[in-house]
């Protein structure tokens, strides 16, 4: 079983290509993460981007996404500490750096910030990975 943290940009595409990841997996993310689905999905709907029924649908597929969302002490204190030692001005992306060093074996993202800023703390995984069986 590999554990992979996962931010909001994986959530979702996943949940935009009604994808499941491969059974032997584990997934983690901040509890904010479903917020944050939530209001992007919320604002591609009122844009027109999204239809409301796709929208609506891909809530009820993030409702059933098996994925270990955190928001315990420790996290928040590790999010807060990554933040600071990166000197961002904000805590929200640091939080998936903090569940992906203390709870996860590699961290999937294509966000290039996250990207560079794992860089000695939490090796990277690519997308595919998460359907791997043998990974």
């Amino acid at each position: 079983m590999t554990r992979f943290a996962i931010d909001a940009d994986v959530v979702e595409r996943l949940l935009r290509e009604n994808r499941s990841v491969a059974a032997r997996h584990q997934l983690v993310a901040p509890a904010s993460v479903k917020s944050e689905i939530l209001a992007r999905l919320y604002r591609e709907v009122r844009s027109g981007n999204l239809d409301e029924k796709e929208g609506r649908a891909r809530l009820e597929t993030l409702a059933g996404l098996k994925m270990r969302l955190l928001a315990d002490r420790v996290s928040r204190a590790t999010a807060w500490r990554i933040a600071a030692g990166l000197g961002w001005d904000e805590v929200g992306t640091a939080e998936y750096l903090a569940v992906a060093t203390l709870q996860a074996d590699a961290l999937v993202t294509d966000d290039a910030d996250l990207m560079a800023a794992s860089a000695g703390l939490i090796p990277l995984a690519g997308y595919e990975e998460l359907f791997a069986d043998d990974a």
